[in-house]
């Protein structure tokens, strides 16, 4: 796929209009991004595909989702899931699709011909992660509308809570996921680092096994990751619980610490 970026002729002008040369980046990336069926599958789809997938076709998911702590034993265990889900989701586009994206354009010498523009590394990073964003808020929407429709989801008591942390979510998982698009060199070694820390960030945030079955130790290892932190803080909130402060400062100190530091360290070649 050629990638072609219209930019402001002149060199000084996106230095005087940035923000209308960031937003011609994120229609690029925004044009780019529908053009890819993975891309579009993995960040619109798939989230309400799997979650209609397991409400239907596992046994528990019409069962209460604990049988210990009084407000999850109110909701059905696809309930519980679905703040799961939503992390799930997060993760596979921010460590598995977002990293290959920026290393295949490294090792394809896109990146090498942009640094010769006004274009820095912040703003392109900043121009993938809104496309995503924005992508990932409406897959969220679609998975909690079929949800709701085909498999009797309780919508969130405390929906401005749930989406807080879901957007923090994101931008949190993408501060890890640039620090692996700042250095990677090709689409290989993204991929290989990228679905080392997917695996383990599927199994903080309860993937494998719900986080409230887990034992207390590893609750809170998980509380310090930012899909950890996610998927706590969006239960929690689900279901009418305490302001989950803890969970939300942690992501929003990945996500204002990583990207700066993943535009620091990022390489065009």
């Amino acid at each position: 796929m050629t990638t072609t970026y219209a930019l402001p002729a002149a060199p000084g002008g996106s230095r005087r209009r940035p923000g209308r040369a960031t937003a011609r980046l994120v229609g690029c990336e925004a044009r780019l991004f529908v053009r890819d069926p993975a891309a579009m599958f993995f960040s619109l789809a798939f989230p309400a595909v799997l979650l209609t997938v397991l409400g239907l076709v596992m046994p528990w998911a019409d069962q209460p989702y604990s049988a210990t702590d009084p407000q999850l034993a109110g909701i059905t265990a696809i309930t519980g899931y679905t703040p799961i889900v939503l992390s799930l989701a997060v993760a596979t586009v921010s460590l598995s699709l977002f990293p290959a994206v920026v290393a295949g354009y490294r090792q394809r010498g896109v990146l090498r011909r942009l640094s010769t523009t006004p274009i820095g590394p912040s703003r392109l990073l900043v121009a993938l992660i809104v496309v995503y964003v924005v992508a990932l808020l409406a897959a969220a929407a679609l998975a909690l509308a079929s949800g709701s429709l085909l498999l009797g989801v309780t919508l969130p008591r405390r929906p401005a809570v749930v989406l807080l942390a879901f957007v923090l979510a994101v931008l949190s998982a993408f501060a890890v996921g640039s620090l692996v698009a700042a250095w990677a060199p090709t689409v290989g070694a993204a991929n290989g680092v990228g679905q080392t820390l997917y695996m383990l960030s599927m199994f903080f945030a309860g993937v494998w096994l719900p986080l409230p079955l887990m034992p207390h130790a590893v609750q809170a290892i998980a509380a310090w990751t930012p899909l950890g932190a996610a998927s706590q803080a969006m239960t929690t909130a689900w279901v009418g619980g305490a302001f989950p402060t803890m969970e939300l400062l942690v992501m929003t100190g990945w996500a204002v610490v990583g990207i700066p530091v993943a535009a620091r360290l990022f390489r065009w070649t």
